[in-house]
C-alpha cells in the first residue's frame, strides 16, 4: 500500500491510516462505489483539522495535508468523510470515519534538564566515587524504532572523570585528585539518540566540579629558628613576638594549636593562637629581669587541630621550630627587700628613736645609690622620719597608742643619678602599749542617801576601766583617799572583781546640816609602772519614805534640768529688746524728711543770689500772682500788681519782648546734631549727649550779674527798691554798695 497516494474505499466504517510525520502536502484518496466517474457526487471532510490541516478534493475525494505533522504535538487526528449527491444533497452511503495516525521519525535532539551542573567531592576520593548524575531526555516517540534511546558520553573531563553511557552518572576516574594543584574541573557530558549509533541526534551540558579540602597536609614553619627582643620592663601578658606555620589546607583543616613543649624559658613565656590569622602569639608569663637572664630559648611546636585519621600515613600533622628571646636591659626603680614592711614600736619611746629599716636596690648592673624618703601625703602629721642614706625609720612626734593604734606610711625609694626612677613600699606601724593611763570611773557617779539610813547600807557600786591595753586582764583596786578615811560618814569596800561598794558608816542623816557629801575614791591598776587616780562620788542627802523611795531633796540633787539657764535666758531676752530698739529708730529714721537750706552759710554766697526762706501757694495760691500770667507771658498787664501786699510805690515795670520762637535753642540742638553726625569718632550706635544751654533771655530777665557791665558805676539798683519788700534787702544790699562807693 503506498503511503503517499491511498484510494481508499469507504465501505469500512472505520479506517486507519499512517502518515509519515514529516510528509508535507501528502496525498490520500476517498472513493464511493457509487462514483460513475460522472462527477454527480461531492466528496466533505469533517473532523480534526478539517479544512485547516487536512484539506479533501470534493470531486475525486483526494485528501491533502497543508501543513508539516508533527507527532510530538498531536500524535492522531480523527476524520469523518461522506460522499453526498450534488444535486439532492442527500449522502449515497453513510458518513465513514477513519483515524489518521502519525509516524514518528527522529527529529528531536536529546535535552539535558539543566544547562550547567554543579558538583563537588571531597579530594584525594578514590576512583569510582560518584559525583553527579545529569539526565537527558529525547521528545520523540520512546516505543518506535531508537528513536528516544539516549546514550551518554564524555567529550571533556578526561582522564580525571568517567560517566555511565546508560545512566549518566559521572563518577571519578583518576587516583589522588588534590585540591591544593588543581581545584575546579569542567567536564562536558554529551547525550545521543538512536542508541548512540551513526545518525542519532545528540546534545551536550557542562558539569562544574569542585575539590573540596580535606586536611592531607601537615603545618609546616618556613623556617626553623626565629629571633625577637624584650625589654625587662615588658609588661605581664604583653606580647614579644608571632610566629606562623603554613598550611596548605583551608578553614578549619588549616587551624592550628601552638605549644611550647621544652625550653629554659617554659615557665617565663606562653603562647596562645590568633583565631585570625592563624598566627601564635608569644606572651610574657613572669617579670623578665636583664641581670638574672638574658637569653631564653623555646622550642614551639605547631599542631592541627582536626586531624583525619585516613591520611594519618603522610606522617605526624604537627611541626615544630626554635625561639631565641634576647632580654634588653632597661633603666629599672629600686627595688624594696619586701613587698611590705611591718614594724613594732612602744608608744612610750623617745623622740628620734629608730624603729625600723627598709632597704631597697638598684636592681640594674651600674647599682646607682639609693635615698630613701617618706611620702608625705601618709604621713600630714611629720610623726616620722627616715634617714635618706640607710632606711632607718625613726620618730620625731610623741606617739599615744590609745590616740591612735596604727600609722600606715608609705617609703619612696629613688636613684639618686635619675629621681625619675623611683619605687613604693607601704610600711605598717603598730604602736605598742604601755601603761601610761590611769584608771577612772566607768561613768559620772552622783547618789544619794536618805535621811533615815541605816548603818552598813550600800547606796552606790562603782566601775571602772582603763584606757590602756592589758594582755592578761585590768584588775584595779579601790579605797578611800587618805583624808576621807577616818573622818568620812561613808566607807567603801573593794569587792576584788574591779567593782567596789559605798556604805553608810552611821544610822541617820540630816539633810538641814549637811546636803552634799563628796567622796574621794582612790583606783589603781596592777600593771607596770601602777597608775592611779583619785575620782569623786557625789552623795545628795535626800527624804525618803519608809521604803526607801527618794522624795525631795534640798538641792538639784539628781535632776539636771536639760534647758537653758537664768543667766542664757537674760542675755537672748536683752538681746530681743535691741534688736527691736533698733527696728524702731531705724523706721523713726526712715519717716523723718530732711531739708537742706539752700545756702547753708551766709558767707556762701553764689551770684549775689540771696535765698528767702518764702513759699508761694502753688497754683491754689490765687493771691499771690497771677497764674494765668504765668501760663502766657504775653498778656502780662503792666498795670496789674501784687494782691497779697500792699504796695508802696507804684513803679511801672521794665517789659522786654518775647521770644515767640526758640530759634535760639533750636539752632542750638540743630547745631549740636550737626556735628554729632559729622564726627567720624562718634560711636556706630545711638547715644546721649547732654548739653547745659540756658538760651539767650527771659521774660523776668536775668537777676545775675555776669552779664552786668564791666563797670560798677554803669550799673542803677534803684529800681530794686521799686519791686516791692520782697526785693527790699537785695536793694538795701546793692545801694549801700553805691554809698560806699561815693563815699
Amino acid at each position: 500500500m503506498d503511503q503517499d497516494h491511498l484510494i481508499l474505499s469507504v465501505d469500512n466504517a472505520e479506517m486507519y491510516f499512517v502518515l509519515v510525520s514529516s510528509i508535507i502536502m501528502g496525498f490520500k484518496q476517498l472513493h464511493s462505489d457509487q462514483d460513475k466517474g460522472d462527477g454527480s457526487l461531492k466528496y466533505i471532510l469533517s473532523g480534526d483539522g478539517a479544512g485547516d490541516l487536512f484539506i479533501i478534493n470534493e470531486n475525486t475525494g483526494d485528501i491533502q495535508a497543508t501543513k508539516r505533522l508533527d507527532r510530538e504535538e498531536k500524535p492522531v487526528y480523527i476524520l469523518r468523510a461522506q460522499a453526498i449527491n450534488r444535486r439532492t444533497g442527500r449522502p449515497v452511503e453513510p458518513e465513514s470515519e477513519f483515524i489518521i495516525k502519525i509516524h514518528d521519525i527522529n527529529d528531536n535532539e536529546p535535552m539535558f534538564t539543566k544547562d550547567v551542573y554543579n558538583a563537588s567531592i571531597p579530594e584525594m576520593s578514590d576512583v569510582g566515587t560518584f559525583v553527579v548524575q545529569v539526565t537527558a531526555t529525547d521528545a520523540d516517540d520512546p516505543t518506535y524504532g531508537n528513536s528516544a534511546k539516549v546514550v551518554y558520553s564524555i567529550l571533556q573531563g578526561q582522564p580525571y572523570f568517567s560517566v555511565e553511557s546508560e545512566t549518566g552518572i559521572i563518577k571519578t576516574a583518576l587516583l589522588n585528585m588534590d585540591r591544593e594543584n588543581r581545584e575546579q574541573y569542567q567536564v562536558v557530558i554529551q547525550a545521543k539518540d538512536m542508541g548512540g549509533q551513526m545518525g542519532g541526534l545528540s546534545g551536550t551540558t557542562t558539569v562544574n566540579i569542585t575539590l573540596t579540602d580535606v586536611n592531607d597536609n601537615p603545618p609546616r614553619f618556613p623556617q626553623s629558628t626565629y629571633q625577637f627582643r624584650a625589654p625587662e620592663s615588658t609588661p605581664l601578658d604583653s606580647p614579644v613576638g608571632r610566629i606562623k606555620a603554613n598550611d596548605a589546607d583551608v578553614d578549619e583543616n588549616a587551624e592550628i594549636e601552638y605549644s611550647i613543649t621544652e625550653g629554659d624559658g617554659y615557665d617565663m613565656f606562653g603562647i596562645t593562637t590568633d583565631k585570625d590569622t592563624q598566627e601564635g602569639i608569644i606572651t610574657v608569663k613572669k617579670a623578665l629581669d636583664f641581670e638574672s637572664k638574658n637569653l631564653y630559648i623555646l622550642k614551639v611546636e605547631a599542631t592541627n587541630t582536626h586531624v583525619d585519621p585516613r591520611f594519618l600515613y603522610l606522617g605526624p600533622f604537627k611541626d615544630s621550630a626554635t625561639v631565641r628571646i634576647q632580654v634588653e636591659d632597661v633603666d629599672e626603680p629600686p627595688m624594696f627587700s619586701r613587698p611590705a614592711y611591718i614594724m613594732e614600736v612602744k608608744e612610750d619611746v623617745p623622740l628620734n628613736t629608730v624603729i625600723g629599716t627598709v632597704t631597697a636596690q638598684d636592681p640594674d648592673a651600674a647599682k646607682n645609690p639609693v635615698k630613701y624618703s617618706v611620702d608625705r601625703h601618709t604621713d600630714m602629721d611629720r610623726v616620722f622620719n627616715i634617714n635618706s642614706g640607710n632606711g632607718s625609720i625613726f620618730t620625731s612626734k610623741p606617739l599615744d597608742r590609745e590616740t591612735l593604734l596604727w600609722h600606715n606610711i608609705t617609703v619612696i625609694a629613688a636613684e639618686i643619678n635619675n629621681p625619675k626612677q623611683s619605687s613604693r613600699v607601704p610600711v605598717f606601724i603598730k604602736v605598742l602599749d604601755v601603761n601610761d593611763n590611769a584608771p577612772e570611773f566607768a561613768m559620772f557617779y552622783e547618789t544619794f542617801v536618805c535621811e533615815n539610813a541605816k548603818a552598813e547600807q550600800l547606796i552606790q557600786t562603782l566601775s571602772a576601766v582603763d584606757k590602756d591595753d592589758s594582755y592578761n586582764g585590768h584588775q584595779f583596786s579601790f579605797s578611800l583617799a587618805p583624808e576621807a578615811a577616818s573622818s568620812s560618814n561613808f566607807t567603801l569596800q573593794d569587792n576584788r572583781d574591779n567593782t567596789a561598794g559605798i556604805f553608810t558608816r552611821k544610822t541617820r542623816y540630816n539633810r538641814h546640816e549637811t546636803s552634799t557629801y563628796f567622796l574621794p575614791v582612790v583606783i589603781s591598776d596592777n600593771d607596770y609602772p601602777i597608775q592611779s587616780s583619785t575620782e569623786t562620788v557625789t552623795i545628795r542627802v535626800c527624804a525618803c519614805d519608809h521604803r526607801g523611795k527618794m522624795l525631795s531633796c534640798n538641792a538639784e540633787a539628781l535632776i539636771h534640768p536639760t534647758g537653758l539657764s537664768t543667766g542664757a535666758l537674760i542675755a537672748i531676752l536683752l538681746c530681743i529688746i535691741i534688736l527691736l530698739v533698733t527696728v524702731v529708730l531705724f523706721a523713726a529714721l526712715r519717716r523723718q524728711r530732711k531739708k537742706e537750706p539752700l545756702i547753708i552759710s551766709k558767707e556762701d554766697i553764689r551770684d549775689n543770689i540771696v535765698s528767702y526762706n518764702d513759699e508761694g501757694g502753688g497754683e491754689e495760691d490765687t493771691q499771690a500772682f497771677d497764674i494765668g500770667t504765668l501760663r502766657n507771658p504775653e498778656a502780662i498787664d503792666d498795670n496789674k500788681l501784687r494782691r497779697d501786699i500792699v504796695p508802696e510805690t507804684l513803679f511801672m515795670p521794665r517789659r522786654t519782648a518775647t521770644a515767640r520762637d526758640n530759634t535760639d535753642v533750636r539752632d542750638f540742638i540743630n547745631q549740636r546734631l550737626k556735628e554729632n553726625d559729622t564726627d567720624p569718632a562718634a560711636p556706630p550706635y545711638d547715644s546721649l549727649a547732654t548739653y547745659a544751654y540756658e538760651g539767650n533771655g527771659s521774660v523776668a530777665e536775668s537777676l545775675s550779674s555776669l552779664e552786668s557791665v564791666t563797670t560798677d558805676g554803669d550799673q542803677d539798683y534803684d529800681y530794686l527798691s521799686d519791686w516791692g519788700p520782697r526785693f527790699k534787702k537785695l536793694a538795701d544790699m546793692y545801694g549801700s554798695m553805691d554809698s560806699d562807693k561815693d563815699s
